[in-house]
This record gives C-alpha cells, structure tokens and sequence, in this order.
C-alpha cells in the first residue's frame, strides 16, 4: 500500500533481551511515553489478574458474610452494633485479617513460583514470613482505623442482621483484594513504603495514646519505656521496622549483585547497613529503662556512629553514585552535626526536638539510599548499541 507509513527495523542483542526476561519468541510492544521510545513484551495476563482481584475476594467475602449472620443467629446478637464486641466492626477486623492473611500467602506462593515476577522469585524463604506479618500489620492497623472513625462518626449506631451481612462483605471483599493485590504487585519499592507506612504508623499510633501523659516533656524514648501506654506498640514497630530493611537490603544486594561484580565496597556497605538494621531494633529492644538505660545509650549511640559512617564513606562505597546524592548525603550529614553540637552545647533544641528532627533525617536519608539502590537495579550500566535499519519492503 503507497499510504502505508515508512517502517524502520531495529537489531537488538540477545544478551539484552535475557537480561530483560524477553525470548525470541515473545509478543513485544512499543510505544511513546514522554518523549522516549518504550519496548516490553504483550502481557496478556492482566485479564486473569482482574478475574483475582474480583473472583475470589468476593468469595470469600461472601463466606465471611454468611459465617458471621449465623454467628450472629446462634448467639442471639440482634441489632448488630457497628464496634465493641459481637460487633461488625470487630468481626471483620478478624475475618478480613484471617482471610487476607491467608490469600495473600497463596497467592504470593502463586507468583513466587511464576517466571514473570522477577521480585518474588528473589526472596528467600527466611524472609517470607517478615513480609507476609507486615501486611498483616498495616491491613489490620487499617481496619481498626477505619472502626475507630467510624465510632467517632456514628456512636451507638445498630443495624439488623441482614444490613450487617452486608457491611461484612463489603469490608472484608475490600480488605481482601488489597491483599491479593499486594501479593500479585509487590516489588521492592512498594516493600520500601511498607516500610515508610509501619515506622510512622507505630510512632504516630505510640505518640497519639500517650498524649495524656506528655511524652513530649521527656524525649523520643519515653514511648518505649514502663512509664509510657502501650510501650510495646512503639518498641514492636522498631524492631519490626528493622525486620523490613534487613528483607529490603538483602533483596537489593542480591539483586544489585547480577548487574554489578561483587567488591569489597559493596560488601562493606552491605554490612553497614544491615548492621544499621539491627541497631536500630536493638533500640526497641533494650528500651530506655533503668535496667536497660546503659544498653539502650550503647547501641544508640553506635546507631549514630553507623549512620555516619554511612554518610561519610557512600561516596566510595555506592556504585555509580551522582553528585546530587553525594551532595545531599554531605548536606544530610551537617545538619546532624549542627543539631547534635546545638543540643549538646547550648541545650537548644530541646532534646524532645533533636530526637525527632535527628531521627526524621537519618531515616529520611536511608530511604533515599535505598532508593538510589533500587534505581542501579533497574538501571543497565552497560550501554548497549543497537542499529536502525530502514525496512524497503511495502505491502
């Protein structure tokens, strides 16, 4: 056809393409996407991942809903109250936790054992469980914050057994297919949210229950000691936090290890930083009591000295690192020193204050890290040569 519009014949190397995950026989697709040309395989699954997010939630759902009208029945509850106990609020906070636990292991299993997905296929089995109790941990931090509102809203509010059906399904279909949707989209970004969400959740949950008691008047650690509410919320999210990056270094590095060759350097900043993880839930550990007072100051304090250690030497020890996040590092670690001598020399801040600017900073800079990491990962730092060749041949 003379309309046909001119076609150009791209070579690429097969090296690429196994490093891609692409064979030759595979379905490829190209298109435009801000201002670059973007070439990846058909994936013709996406259909049966709809069917997973829809199908069996709502299933279960709808088992979870029945279950709970016949409890509901033989316990002669009626009205439902939507919280407190017998309520719709606490047997969904059970059955959407229960049933999401248990979809998200099948089918985290499904695509762990499914060639495609490159990230679950490199997560070894001592860190499954890590991964699996975190989104346990958010979807039911979730569930009872989404109760906890909804009290505040409608206090006293009743409904009869078959509305209440209703509301079972509707909220656990929802908790459901967040975690199958977690399971069948986890990667290692989004491990670095869940990591994010946990940390900040817990401090700010830890904080919230203690605001009659003034935590603020003491310092950061007071949430992890006997005098606090609840301190074991704010030490568990510590020592959880650390479980997370320990799975998020470990996949990074070994991920980081098929592009580039394993150093000294990469070594090196692979133990820091994982000896950093384990400090850091060392903090949660050993709360600032007073049989723990002296351990808690020791492994702080060696928290701090990984922490600088990381800033000064990542200009040597990251690969590939840029300017930008040098200089960024460098800016990172001035301000901590500004803090730190402004504390310890003229009392100002207030040590409430330094804890939490200091320890903003610190994590703040590590999720950097880990997110320059994920980018070598994904980045090629081979440049490949490819040749255009102009196709003669018109249909």
């Amino acid at each position: 056809m003379t309309g046909q519009e001119q076609q150009v014949r791209v070579s690429i190397p097969v090296s690429a393409l196994e490093r891609a995950g692409i064979d030759r026989d595979d379905q490829l697709q190209l298109k435009v996407q801000n201002d670059a040309l973007v070439l990846e395989k058909v994936q013709p699954r996406q259909p049966q991942w709809q069917q997973y997010l829809v199908i069996w939630p709502l299933i279960v759902a709808l088992i979870s809903g029945v279950a709970s009208y016949a409890y509901w029945w033989f316990q002669k509850v009626r009205p439902v109250p939507l919280t407190g106990a017998q309520s719709i609020g606490s047997v969904t906070i059970v059955a959407g936790v229960v049933t999401g636990a248990l979809l998200f292991i099948g089918f985290f299993l499904k695509t762990r054992n499914d060639p495609e997905n490159r990230f679950s296929r490199h997560i070894y089995w001592r860190n499954f469980p890590v991964i699996t109790i975190a989104f346990i941990m958010i979807l039911a931090f979730a569930l009872v914050g989404v109760f906890w509102v909804l009290e505040l809203l409608f206090p006293d509010v009743v409904f009869d057994r078959f509305t209440s059906l209703l509301l079972i399904v509707m909220f656990t279909y929802f908790a459901d297919a967040f975690m199958v949707g977690a399971a069948l989209t986890i990667n290692a970004r989004s491990l670095t949210s869940i990591l994010t969400v946990v940390i900040v959740s817990g401090c700010v949950i830890s904080m919230a229950a203690n605001g009659q008691r003034r935590w603020w008047q003491h310092n950061l650690s007071f949430l992890g000691t006997h005098a606090a509410e609840n301190a074991w919320q704010f030490n568990l999210t510590l020592i959880f936090s650390a479980l997370l990056m320990v799975v998020l270094i470990d996949y990074l590095f070994v991920s980081l290890s098929r592009i580039y060759p394993r150093t000294w350097r990469t070594l090196t900043l692979r133990i820091l930083l994982t000896l950093t993880a384990i400090d850091f839930g060392a903090v949660g550990l050993f709360p600032n009591n007073l049989t723990f007072h002296w351990l808690h100051d020791l492994v702080a304090g060696g928290l701090v000295t990984l922490l600088v250690l990381l800033i000064v030497g990542v200009r040597w020890l990251l690969p590939a690192i840029t300017k930008d996040f040098l200089w960024l590092s460098y800016g990172v670690g001035i301000l901590l020193l500004l803090l730190n001598f402004g504390f310890r020399w003229f009392n100002y801040p207030s040590l409430t204050a330094f804890e939490i600017q200091a320890f903003a900073l610190s994590f703040g800079w590590l999720l950097m890290l880990f997110s320059r990491l994920q980018a070598l990962v994904n980045e090629d730092p081979e440049l490949l040569t490819i040749q255009l060749e102009q196709d003669s041949k018109r249909e």
